[in-house]
């Protein structure tokens, strides 16, 4: 994953640009009908039951929409909410906790229902020793709050961009000529441009998994839409030579089954990909 300083690089980014696509030249709405000097106070209350997630990040929203807003935490990022409990007060300015509000739920609706299916998925691998992983299949331009999401679920974060980790899968090894070729190249490579990134390599079937064995310097191998049987088996083939991952269309019915395997890891991109929003309300008190 990148460092935490681009993490919350990537995080303001989402802010400004998420308020310069919602706010425009400004809330006209609230404008036209709220005095500036009025000030209020509004929760964020819980409609439904799950994992809650984007707390952290509201807090940065109303920050950066009015510093003088305050917050008033009741419960943290990782809390299991029901219907009926409230996450927040926050109080200041009505126009600006108007403008705040539909990034603030956007945001936490989205972020609770991801961390909410992790933590599933978590509890599912319980007493395994296999840890679930997110990929990139994640929103387009919000990345970083679903891969934070996943954090709080009890997840873990797979490589966060193209640019942090070095992921040779089918096509890469089939336009590079092989599987022995994709790796020496990428090896290379990294020494050429003096970099010091992670290899993955996807293997299709047991043949590949043994001949990635015979290039050293191998961070993990993806074990990709194998079976269990055929799971177990790379599993053995690879031993301590590198970490092991499976992938592929693994859902709540199969992961244990998957993690019963040995492997490591567990990647499943209906972590962010495939899931419904937790239902919250910011409401003016």
């Amino acid at each position: 994953m990148i460092s935490e300083t681009q993490f919350n690089k990537e995080i303001d980014l989402i802010i400004t640009n998420a308020i310069r696509e919602d706010v425009g030249d400004g809330d006209h709405s609230s404008l036209a009908c709220i005095p500036e000097s009025i000030t209020g106070k509004a929760k964020l209350l819980v409609k439904d039951e799950g994992i809650l997630a984007g707390v952290e990040f509201a807090k940065r929203v109303f920050n950066y929409v009015d510093p003088n807003m305050k917050v008033e935490v009741l419960l943290e990022d990782g809390s299991r909410v029901k219907y009926g409990d409230i996450a927040f007060y926050v109080s200041g300015s009505s126009q600006s906790i108007l403008k705040a509000e539909r990034l603030v739920l956007n945001a936490m609706q989205r972020m609770s229902a991801i961390a909410t299916k992790t933590n599933h998925f978590v509890t599912l691998l319980e007493g395994t020793g296999t840890k679930i992983l997110d990929t990139r299949k994640t929103t387009p331009g919000i990345r970083a709050l679903e891969k934070w999401a996943v954090k709080i679920g009890g997840g873990e974060n797979h490589r966060f961009a193209l640019y942090d980790m070095v992921m040779l899968k089918d096509n890469h090894i089939d336009f590079a000529g092989g599987i022995t070729k994709a790796i020496e190249k990428t090896k290379q490579y990294l020494s050429n441009q003096n970099l010091d990134l992670k290899i993955i390599v996807e293997a299709r079937d047991l043949n590949e998994i043994k001949e990635i064995l015979q290039t050293p310097g191998v961070y993990r191998i993806l074990i990709d839409n194998f079976n269990y049987e055929d799971t177990r088996e790379a599993v053995k083939l690879i031993g301590d030579s590198c970490l092991t991952e499976s992938s592929g269309g693994i859902n709540e019915e199969t992961v244990r089954k998957y993690a019963e395997c040995g492997v490591d890891y567990i990647s499943s991109g209906a972590l962010t990909h495939s899931v419904y929003n937790l239902d919250l309300s910011l409401k003016a008190v």
